[in-house]
């Protein structure tokens, strides 16, 4: 049994110079269909060919190659963090809100390696 009860989606977040340049290219050369670019918050978001996973993409100065971060879909970010809190797990940050759209709150796993749990909000 696991502490907290993920959703069924996942979203790869990557950072881009460009989010509707690499959109285009996204699309075109994978088949990957733009849902939507959140232009006030710096975010595009690109369903996969693969049921429940979403590519997102943050838009960012400087990218760094290489920088990607699985984001879990969760139904109560607010109660899972607090429950992998309470187990150790190190958060970077507050969690960020974004009314209307979603939560989302970073962690760490023992190695270091970026995590994301995302509370959708609309």
């Amino acid at each position: 049994m696991s502490l907290i009860s993920l959703n069924d989606t996942i979203t790869i977040a990557l950072s881009v110079k460009d989010r509707h340049a690499s959109a285009d290219w996204y699309q075109n050369m994978l088949g990957f269909e733009t849902m939507y670019h959140a232009d006030e918050a710096g975010w595009s978001e690109l369903q996969t060919n693969t049921k429940g996973v979403t590519i997102g993409m943050g838009e960012h100065m400087e990218p760094v190659p290489g920088n990607c971060v699985p984001v879990f879909g969760i139904a109560d970010l607010d109660a899972a963090r607090a429950k992998l809190e309470d187990a150790g797990v190190k958060f970077d940050g507050e969690t960020d809100v974004v009314e209307g759209m979603v939560k989302t709150a970073t962690f760490y796993d023992p190695d270091g390696n970026a995590l994301m749990l995302a509370e959708d909000l609309s």
